[in-house]
């Protein structure tokens, strides 16, 4: 049975939250949404540090690997979506990073994830 572009999305979002858990993380907010604007995948939280994480998952790299899809218009979205989740959240980090979560998910294979910390 073919899998959905939409479920393999959510199973990798759900991969990259584990990760940062594992490593000590706490998610703040998934799928945090700001009307029309867009979306932030995983926002996690840790000593003060916030992480805005996009999360792109593949099943192949017929269209380039996950991370090359996160582009210059993505980023600066990313950027206006992470300044509007701080100031509705009212937290004044000691500091921000924007990651990527890499995650290729080949159907019938283990899914691998990669996270690229300061990726933009």
């Amino acid at each position: 049975m073919a899998r959905s572009s939409r479920a393999i999305g959510v199973a990798g979002e759900a991969l990259a939250s584990r990760h940062y858990e594992a490593q000590g993380w706490k998610v703040a907010a998934r799928n945090w949404r700001l009307g029309r604007e867009g979306e932030l995948d995983l926002v996690v939280t840790r000593n003060g540090e916030v992480v805005f994480c996009e999360v792109k998952t593949r099943s192949g790299t017929a269209f380039g690997t996950p991370a090359e899809a996160v582009g210059a218009r993505k980023q600066a979205q990313i950027r206006r979506l992470a300044a509007a989740w701080l100031a509705s959240a009212g937290v004044r980090p000691r500091g921000i990073r924007f990651d990527v979560a890499s995650v290729m998910w080949p159907a019938g294979a283990d899914p691998s994830v990669e996270i690229i910390e300061g990726a933009f």
